[in-house]
């Protein structure tokens, strides 16, 4: 797979992950700052390093298992693995604009 098509990839599973809600928040997962990395190997595996908004997050496992769906549900995507890290540890900064504003925070 050239960088090209490992770019290409990544944008389309980007707009995937836009449709990942957290259960009790209405911004999806990717505005709300909870993907830390995509990586898609030249076999076309992917992996994503993803945290939460708190640790004991009730929903976890729900949302890791829709990611990892909705990444392999992707075409070209052979096989996907998320994995759940804490560091560095989400804030209220990493949300995109779009998510603060929905969510009623100034933007500054």
């Amino acid at each position: 797979m050239t960088e090209e098509e490992k770019y290409s990839l990544q944008e389309r599973i980007v707009e995937v992950l836009k449709t990942v809600y957290d259960p009790e928040i209405p911004v999806d997962i990717y505005n709300l700052g909870l993907i830390y990395r995509i990586e898609v190997q030249d076999d076309a595996h992917v992996d994503v390093d993803m945290t939460l908004t708190a640790p004991g997050c009730p929903a976890a496992d729900f949302i890791m298992e829709d990611v990892r769906l909705r990444v392999e549900g992707v075409p070209e995507v052979s096989s996907a693995t998320v994995n759940l890290v804490f560091e560095p540890e989400w804030n209220q900064s990493m949300m995109s604009e779009e998510a603060r504003l929905e969510l009623g925070y100034d933007i500054e």
